[in-house]
């Protein structure tokens, strides 16, 4: 059973190469443009394993909130958080999250992903 890595961010071209990425190592990637849509294909999927989130994003919630929201309502699964301009304390974020800063490496993300596996 493959691991499955959902990624949420709302640019298109980081999104995609997040994607590919994950996709390339053998794993399976679910693109989402939103914490929004995440949450929908949360609540249809039961197999994903990891979250991988960007901070800022564009609807009723941010990435930090969308993290919050997958720990509350579905534990097992890994988080991880990225972003280029917010650095949050430890506190700001769940337990147990993986934090990348952009613009991250090819290695840094698989390490993150694999450490879910």
């Amino acid at each position: 059973m493959p691991l499955v890595v959902l990624v949420v961010e709302d640019d298109a071209i980081v999104r995609m190469d997040t994607a590919s990425m994950i996709i390339e190592a053998g794993f399976e990637a679910i693109e989402a443009t939103s914490a929004d849509e995440a949450i929908v294909i949360l609540e249809a999927r039961s197999d994903i394993n990891v979250v991988f989130t960007d901070i800022e994003m564009p609807g009723s919630m941010n990435g930090l909130k969308l993290a919050f929201a997958v720990r509350d309502r579905w534990p097992p699964v890994v988080i991880i958080i990225a972003s280029g301009r917010i650095r949050p304390e430890p506190d700001q974020m769940p337990t147990d999250v993986t934090f990348l800063r952009k613009p991250y490496s090819e290695a840094a993300v698989l390490a993150a992903v694999r450490e879910a596996a």
